[in-house]
């Protein structure tokens, strides 16, 4: 998993005084716990936006006055009516300790399905893993390549020796599901051709002998 650098400065006071100062500063409050006391640091809006507002999950080096901590983020919360970055809590990272992340999920491939007019369902957006720090994907990748209409991919098909998901095993991750005017695989019917390879003319009276006789 790629990783990233953030500083900040370390927040003498906590509280809610504290904390409406921070941010009519522009600067966000933030929290790192998980490695004994936790520390209460702020960071530029800015620069947390860049962090926040990404599809990508980054471990973060963060920088406090000096003291670097590998962390990585656990929760973000934002104003109710503004939608603006309100808190970021940070866990610190141990190599020997799993931590739960929300990964992302990425589709490669075009799906058998959907080439013959199919369409396709990504039900999940991000997956929760359960892995060392040092096995955390950058993304789970999903080829559905060979999806045809009906099949689908599940949770329980993606898990690894060292990869661990939490969600339902069963849960569908991505679907080839029917759509109007779509072909479906098994009932394609083979054109009959001759010696040469060219299609075969109905015989005189096969086609529309119904109405012929009506």
């Amino acid at each position: 998993m790629k990783q990233v650098s953030l500083s900040g400065s370390i927040r003498e006071n906590v509280g809610k005084k504290d904390a409406k100062a921070v941010r009519n500063a522009d600067r966000v409050p933030c929290v790192v716990y998980g490695g004994g006391e936790q520390t209460h640091f702020s960071v530029k809006h800015s620069d947390m936006e860049k962090l926040v507002y990404t599809p990508n999950v980054n471990i973060v080096e963060v920088d406090v006055d000096g003291k670097k901590v590998r962390t990585i983020i656990q929760d973000v919360q934002h104003h109710p009516i503004t939608d603006r970055i309100h808190h970021v809590d940070f866990i610190e990272l141990k190599d020997d300790k799993k931590v739960k992340v929300n990964v992302p999920v990425v589709i490669t491939g075009r799906a058998i399905g959907v080439l013959n007019g199919g369409r396709l369902s990504q039900v999940f957006r991000t997956l929760k893993v359960y892995a060392l720090p040092g096995e955390l994907p950058d993304a789970i990748t999903v080829d559905i390549s060979d999806l045809r209409i009906g099949m689908s991919v599940r949770v329980r098909d993606l898990m690894t020796d060292k990869l661990e998901i939490l969600n339902a095993p069963s849960a569908v991750v991505a679907s080839v599901k029917m759509a109007r005017g779509a072909v479906d695989e098994d009932e394609e019917e083979e054109e009959e051709l001759d010696e040469d390879g060219n299609p075969i003319a109905p015989a005189e009276g096969e086609e529309g002998g119904e109405a012929a006789a009506e």
